[in-house]
Order: structure tokens, then sequence, then C-alpha cells
């Protein structure tokens, strides 16, 4: 019975609240007699205003309006609209750096380039890959095609935020790049050399100038590389890469020298890496007008015969939407691991869906 009077209470109440206009205008009976068109018309209008709450103000007029405009604006910084900051992000967005670009942790985020280079011609052809540890070189030839396919995704996520205080974040990263004879035939097509590089960083913002630059990233992690294949073609190395990131209008620049993690029962797989990959990464990227113009330089840092490295030369452009044309040249060692002591150059073509920003 209760619940019943409740819903009779209501609809009353109701019916009380939609029928009062008409009842007001009734209760007016002046109304009626009044001749003049206008006039009556006017009345009628009197009358209807005392059931219908007014704004008092313009002001209250516009507030709905703004409070929808601020609602828009707060999901746009909030970051829940991300499809529209990714493209053309700065390094402060891309890692987080302050409060309006904060999303919570385990978001995944894009890392490193993604593209898909349906051609990729290489000068070179490594048909026997070789190491100076005893039992990881191969005797065979291989009989590898110098166009094949490439392509490489890298995504990132925050798994803990403000480990001091409002500072210091731990991002977990995986980025995995493969080389695939999709042309040859007579190999069956197979996926020449596939590597695997999982990471985890701890990031810190920073406010600092340099020559110019606003200094916004210090970071420091421990990555693992492996192409995850058997003797005697496997190769794998440690490392522990600290990492500075600068950012200028549309320029953005990344510094990320590193410490090669001696093995543990000394089976070097690939003696000297540090000698042909290098022991540092300097990455130099610009937007303009929609494209992406980046530099990566490799380099062991050392002299004479130790001294050696990489260039790799990117170029993205507009297509459609989302999707960019890219293009890319690298020259020097440690294209892919196999390759980490071949020297070759190699030339890409195809698309991305994200050139460092």
């Amino acid at each position: 019975m209760p619940n019943f009077f409740g819903r009779l209470s209501a609809a009353l109440v109701f019916s009380a609240v939609a029928w009062f206009p008409a009842l007001a205008i009734a209760q007016d009976a002046s109304c009626p007699a009044i001749a003049s068109n206008t006039e009556r018309l006017a009345c009628y209008d009197r009358a209807s205003l005392l059931a219908i709450p007014v704004p008092a103000t313009t002001a209250e007029l516009k507030a709905p309006a703004e409070r929808g405009l601020k609602d828009r604006l707060a999901t746009f910084n909030s970051g829940e609209n991300d499809r529209l900051r990714s493209h053309g992000s700065t390094l402060t967005d891309q890692w987080e750096l302050d409060a309006a670009s904060q999303r919570g942790v385990f978001v995944l985020r894009p890392y490193k380039p993604i593209y898909f280079l349906p051609v990729s011609y290489t000068d070179r052809v490594n048909q026997s890959p070789s190491s100076s540890a005893i039992g990881y070189s191969s005797a065979e030839q291989s009989n590898l095609d110098a166009v094949e396919a490439r392509f490489q995704f890298s995504l990132k996520t925050k798994a803990l935020e403000n480990l001091f205080g409002d500072n210091g974040d731990l991002w977990l990263g995986y980025t995995q790049s493969s080389r695939w004879q999709a042309y040859n035939s007579d190999l069956s097509r197979p996926f020449r050399e596939t590597d695997y590089e999982p990471e985890a960083m701890l990031a810190f913002h920073t406010n600092y100038e340099f020559l110019g630059f606003k200094g916004s990233l210090a970071s420091i992690g421990v990555n693992h590389q492996s192409n995850g294949r058997a003797l005697p073609l496997s190769r794998s190395w440690n490392r522990v890469i600290a990492q500075a990131g600068f950012e200028k209008d549309d320029w953005m620049v990344l510094v990320r020298p590193w410490w090669r993690i001696p093995e543990s029962d000394g089976s070097d797989e690939n003696p000297g890496i540090e000698n042909y990959i290098g022991r540092g990464e300097l990455t130099v990227a610009r937007q303009w007008e929609g494209q992406v113009f980046s530099l990566q330089a490799r380099h062991s840092l050392r002299g004479g015969e130790d001294s050696r490295g990489s260039l790799q030369l990117g170029w993205s452009f507009p297509i459609a939407g989302d999707l960019k044309g890219y293009v890319q040249v690298f020259s020097g060692y440690g294209e892919s691991l196999i390759d980490y002591n071949h020297r070759q150059t190699v030339i890409g073509l195809g698309v991305s869906v994200f050139d460092w920003y």
C-alpha cells in the first residue's frame, strides 16, 4: 500500500504541473473579454508566465551552453578523445608529463614508429650471418632475396604513476620488427628475421632550458632485445638505457646512451655488438605541415677500427586520415640483430600510422 500511495502522489503532482498553465489562464476571466487581438494574446501570455519558470538574467540563458562547452573541453583534456591528440602531439603529451595529458594507468599508447613497408631493398644481402662466438655462424648460403617486406609496431603503457610525490612514472614498452621474404617463392616466403624488444622505464618530467630547447623528459630503463631463434642464428643482449627528451615548437630531440649488461654465464651470442650497433642513439624529429622528418644516428663512441654506427632517415606524409606514406633509408650496421655486424644500405617504401608524433 505505501508504494501505491507513493505512485498515486507522484501522478497527481505530475498532472498538476502539466495542467497548471491552462488552469492559470482559465482563472483569469478577463482575457476572453478583451476585444483587441493583440491585447488579448498578451493577457494569455502573462497568465501562462505565472506557471513557467523564466530565467532572471541573460547569463542564466547562456549557462547551459557554457556548461556543455566546458564539459567537452574537460573530456578532451582528460585524454578520452586521444585519437585527436595522438597525432601532432608533443613529447609532453606522449609521456604524460603534465596534468593536462594524464590518462591513468594501463592505457596503450604508440611508442616508436609504427609502419608497414611492402618494398624494402638492401644493397648487400647477408646470406651467411656470422658471429665471432663459437657455434653462432651459419655455413650455408640462404639464397635470400634483396627485396622483402618489413614492418614494425611499438606500444607502451604506464603501469605505475607518481612514485615520488607528483613525479616518476613506470612505463612498460614493447617493440617488434619483422623482415619478411614475401616475394621469395623458392624459400616458401619465410620471415627472415623478427626482433622482440620488451623494456621497462622509469620516467620523470623535467623543466629546464638547454640550447633553446626545453628539457621535458628524463628516464632510465632496462631493455632486452632478441630474435628468438635457435643456434647458430640466435642473437640477444640486455641494456640499461638512459634517455633525455627535449622539445621546441615542432622539433623533438631524444638522447639515449646505454650500457650493455654483461652475460652472467659468459655465453655472449654477439661479442662486441656495442662496437657495431653502438653505445648510444640520437633521434631528431620535426613535424611540418602534416609531414614528419626524422633522423636517427647511432655510434660506438669509439675510435679507430671500432668506430662504427648507422644513420636512418625517415619521411612520412599524409595520404588519407591517419594513414601516411612512409619512406625510410638506413645505412650502416645493425639494421636487425642478425645483421648486427653486417654493413648495408636499405631503402623502404610503404605506409605508417605513427611516426614519432
